[in-house]
């Protein structure tokens, strides 16, 4: 996919997906990324520059906690876990996503 296609994520996704991918539990940000593109074969790039500010704005809204730990690398790192508050905010996006993918999915089979 172009550079293009990859950077224009819907309103909201990103959040979501970081959720999504801190519901098996506490990660920092470079392997929340990974985890993305690897499990979306690579099709969605997470950049730092959208990561961190989306971490941030997550933890403002009280949907994520983060505390101050060591990485795999023996570096100093920030760890993001998923609160109460944050998995209900995941299963209202989760199904918010799914019912926009169905609309989608049903205007690309009338035309």
């Amino acid at each position: 996919m172009n550079d293009r296609a990859t950077s224009e994520m819907v309103q909201g996704t990103l959040d979501m997906l970081i959720l999504r991918t801190l519901i098996t539990g506490p990660a920092h940000g470079h392997t929340i990324a990974h985890v993305i593109e690897h499990t979306s074969e690579n099709v969605l790039e997470v950049e730092q520059g959208s990561l961190y500010p989306a971490l941030h704005r997550l933890e403002h809204r009280g949907w994520v906690a983060s505390n101050w730990g060591v990485s795999e690398n023996n570096r100093k790192a920030k760890f993001y876990k998923l609160t109460a508050a944050g998995k209900k905010q995941l299963t209202a996006e989760e199904s918010r996503w799914q019912a926009v993918t169905s609309a989608v999915n049903r205007v690309l089979r009338t035309v």
